[in-house]
């Protein structure tokens, strides 16, 4: 492993990564043995949505006989760290720590540790969806050779940390009532509940051929067979309420979460569900079961998606001759795979002046 500095999303790397998440995967994944040594976490911030690309690698280190450590800051009168994400990270077998003080905790730090190295990632990225992937975040990721270089030790570290608060709180299942888990936030929301003005957001998506071809099929022909969907970025963690539906069918690990959706071109609403796949491609994929037949949109074509509330969207189709897609179609900055298909973001209150709502 080399040493890389990012800032994401997808705005510098030294060495190829889009955003903290990939560094992660770099660290965590790649370059460690199963069931060696111990990988760490801390952070200020966490939501169940940092941890999904995670919970399932964590769970099999720690069957194989790896540990995982974990500090978060936590509070009874401020939204630092869900249940949601202690709950998913007991579950993998993760030992939780909470500290609980007047400062806040503010280091962001991940890395890993075994007999024979170290690795060490310093960031701003909180391990939220949007610390990770989205919002812009400085990382600087260090290789073995750069930690014993500084001197650096993670259990050396860990223990300050701990240090840091006059009481550090161990939750521990099943979720309950005791003084550990008041320490965390509820960031399970109601569907109509209000969202923070920088989560009111519309995504834009170019359209592929994937995402077309059972909308522009018939009843009966062999085109229109299988799950209507589009197929979103891996990026998406910061887009979507909390993934907390894991799947119940096959072997491959999947979570998601239910949304209403106002089709506008349809004057239609009706429940999708949003995927992480996280044993599969590592993308999202969105149901957009009502498309399909309905020849409303081809490849190449702009599919907005807002954000109202909490779990509530609207799609709206920009074909090519839409007199705002040139407008729309500047925000597309970011590429899904490597077949063109690409990506953004623009906050709602401009999107609503671009289509005159």
């Amino acid at each position: 492993m080399i040493d890389e500095f990012l800032l994401q999303p997808d705005l510098y790397s030294t060495h190829g990564s889009s955003t903290l998440i990939d560094l992660l995967e770099k660290q965590w994944i790649d370059d460690i043995n199963l069931g060696e040594g111990t990988i760490y976490l801390v952070s200020g911030f966490g939501n169940y949505n940092g941890g999904v690309r995670f919970y399932d690698h964590f769970k099999s280190h720690v069957d194989k006989g790896g540990h995982i450590k974990s500090l978060f800051g936590g509070s009874t009168s401020q939204r630092l760290t869900s249940m949601q994400l202690a709950e998913g990270l007991l579950n993998a077998g993760v030992q939780v720590n909470i500290v609980n003080r007047k400062h806040i905790l503010h280091a962001k730090c991940y890395g890993y540790q075994s007999e024979s190295k170290q690795s060490l990632i310093v960031t701003s990225g909180n391990f939220t969806g949007p610390g990770l992937s989205q919002n812009v975040e400085v990382a600087v990721s260090l290789s073995n050779e750069s930690v014993n270089k500084i001197g650096f030790k993670w259990d050396d570290f860990f223990s300050a940390c701990l240090k840091s608060s006059e009481g550090t709180y161990l939750p521990t299942l099943p979720v309950g009532d005791s003084v550990d888990w008041r320490l965390l936030y509820n960031e399970v929301r109601g569907q109509n509940d209000t969202v923070p003005p920088e989560e009111k957001v519309t995504m834009l998506l170019l359209l592929s051929h994937a995402d077309t071809a059972r909308i522009n099929s018939r009843p009966g022909e062999s085109s229109g067979k299988g799950s209507q969907y589009f197929w979103l970025s891996k990026s998406a963690f910061n887009f979507f309420p909390a993934l907390t539906i894991p799947n119940e069918r096959g072997s491959k690990p999947t979570y998601s979460t239910i949304i209403k959706v106002k089709y506008v071109d349809l004057n239609l609403e009706e429940n999708s569900r949003v995927t992480f796949e996280a044993g599969n491609n590592l993308d999202f994929r969105l149901g957009t079961g009502a498309l399909r037949y309905s020849h409303l949109a081809d490849e190449f074509d702009i599919a907005a998606i807002t954000r109202r509330k909490n779990a509530f969207y609207e799609i709206r189709i920009f074909k090519k001759s839409s007199k705002h897609y040139s407008t729309l179609s500047k925000y597309l900055i970011n590429y899904i795979g490597s077949q063109g298909k690409k990506y953004g973001y623009i906050p709602n209150d401009i999107f609503d002046s671009v289509i005159t709502i």
